[in-house]
């Protein structure tokens, strides 16, 4: 069985082009501590062309938290700025990248719309 992050990631992967972020560039990494252990993901954005690995390399916005509490946010059951301002999730670079990617984040269970499909293929 997949995780709720891993098949976050590889749906974004295999979209390869995202709508929501036709405006955007930038690379986010999102460091997912647990203990001595960090697995990291990489999404590449170049005008709504999503890339997708698990490099640990520099990036314009890296993301912090822990792998259970990502899980979460990519199962629509937290939210990624609800969780910034509260300090479940650490951002350094540009603020801005993650608040655009945000959008692409599922919304609540009681959600419609594009953010509702990707929570609906989760169960």
């Amino acid at each position: 069985m997949v995780d709720p992050t891993t098949r976050f990631f590889d749906d974004l992967d295999r979209r390869g082009y995202e709508p929501l972020l036709d405006k955007t560039s930038g690379t986010l990494r999102f460091d997912l501590h647990e203990g001595a252990q960090t697995t990291h993901w990489l999404l590449q954005i170049e005008r709504g062309q999503l890339g997708v690995s698990q490099e640990d390399r520099e990036a314009d916005t890296v993301v912090g938290t822990d792998p259970v509490f990502f899980g979460d946010m990519v199962a629509g059951r937290d939210n990624a700025i609800a969780a910034l301002l509260r300090g479940d999730v650490t951002v350094s670079g540009d603020l801005r990248l993650l608040l655009q990617v945000e959008r692409i984040f599922p919304g609540p269970p009681t959600s419609t719309g594009p953010r509702h499909e990707f929570r609906r293929e989760a169960r």
